[in-house]
């Protein structure tokens, strides 16, 4: 690819970043504080700013409802807040699975009060959403069973579609929504959105502006990700991502941690959508939704974040550089050594000096991780949160 178009595409990158990723978090045993981690809505969109002043690719934050309620409750003003940290308000995530009403599930609740209740949270999402100027909601749900004969499959599965269905409804024209799966954890025996086809099967029941959020650390070990992602390109379903890495199950790691390889093979799958001569999939693949959803429990919140926004930006430009022609035509000869050393070549590609280039046309510090450690805005921060909050205490996860 031309260096020229290479800087272009590299330079529209957008990911967004998670409003509980600036937040102390943990697992469920407890929670691992930073002082200077963000307590309230306004030092999350204040911290994610710091993100996109180091990478300049990270201009959306994710909220998640009710975390993020402002502590005056009101909306109007959240928006002029995004605006002058120099960010923008993302995708509005539901929370279904904390209250103790949900214990037996939320859209898939014996009890057509509960799930009113989880549908009226939902609606609420959406006021949320058309308010802040976000673009849709997030949704993934702890839904299902732990023991044999626990529920009824059909009838559960039955409750949950009529409820989704009820949701879109409401959407308005702006909206979309994007469902969430994961095989495992809260329920352990059966989950009510447990992969990528439930997902799918869900979405197609409720419309178009519905479409599958992919997490990359919601599969079984070795599960081919990438072809999940071409498979839902290819029906126009593909609607989201939350980058992260896993080394055992959901662990929420941060990208690029574990296993870097697997992320370059899923970007080149959605790259070579992006570049694709089918104008259905070229336009799905350019709107798919670049989202982290990772437990910064032990890295500084910021600086992990620019850590990963950075890999994906490395990765992003490796799958770029992927000579398409020769791919193409090594696969169609079935020649499978060429095809596969056509992808390694472009992932050993050193995209670093290219991306310093890069970064000073765009006004960031060619060293972002390095040049906002420098800046002490961890220490200020840590001060002054520390007096206008006290010192952080554990707790559970968040």
């Amino acid at each position: 690819m031309d260096k020229t178009v290479l800087k272009q595409r590299l330079k529209k990158q957008c990911i967004e970043t998670p409003s509980w990723g600036y937040a102390d978090s943990g697992t469920r045993f407890g929670k691992w504080v930073q002082n200077s981690a963000a307590r309230t809505l306004n030092e999350k969109l204040e911290d994610a700013g710091q993100v996109q002043k180091y990478t300049g690719i990270c201009p959306v934050v994710a909220l998640h409802i009710p975390w993020d309620i402002p502590e005056d409750g009101n909306w109007d003003g959240v928006k002029e807040i995004a605006d002058g940290y120099g960010v923008r308000i993302g995708a509005i995530n539901t929370n279904v699975f904390e209250s103790q009403e949900y214990k037996w599930g939320s859209f898939g609740h014996t009890d057509k009060a509960i799930r009113q209740k989880a549908i009226d949270h939902h609606i609420e999402c959406i006021d949320i959403a058309n308010t802040t100027g976000s673009y849709g909601l997030s949704l993934w749900y702890g839904d299902g069973s732990n023991y044999p004969g626990q529920v009824h499959f059909r009838r559960r599965r039955e409750r949950f579609q009529e409820c989704l269905v009820e949701v879109y409804s409401k959407l308005t024209d702006n909206l979309r929504m994007l469902l969430e799966y994961k095989f495992f954890e809260p329920a352990f025996y059966h989950t009510d959105v447990s992969d990528w086809g439930q997902s799918l099967l869900f979405c197609q029941a409720m419309g178009e502006r519905a479409q599958v959020l992919v997490d990359t650390g919601h599969h079984p070990t070795n599960t081919n990700i990438e072809h999940i992602v071409a498979t839902l390109m290819s029906v126009g379903r593909l609607g989201g991502f939350h980058f992260n890495n896993r080394k055992y199950a959901d662990d929420d790691l941060t990208v690029g941690s574990i296993n870097p390889y697997e992320i370059f093979l899923i970007f080149n799958e959605l790259v070579d959508g992006e570049l694709s001569d089918n104008e259905f999939i070229r336009g799905q693949a350019n709107n798919v939704a670049y989202m982290f959803d990772q437990s910064h429990c032990l890295k500084n919140k910021i600086e992990a974040t620019i850590q990963s926004a950075i890999f994906c930006q490395e990765t992003y430009a490796k799958a770029l550089l992927v000579d398409r022609a020769a791919l193409y035509e090594a696969q169609e000869n079935n020649d499978v050594l060429v095809a596969e050393e056509i992808l390694k070549d472009a992932y050993n590609t050193d995209v670093r000096p290219l991306l310093k280039e890069l970064r000073e046309e765009m006004g960031v510090d060619p060293d972002p991780v390095m040049a906002f450690r420098r800046s002490g805005y961890t220490e200020a921060k840590a001060e002054e949160r520390v007096k206008l909050h006290g010192v952080a205490t554990g707790g559970g996860y968040q």
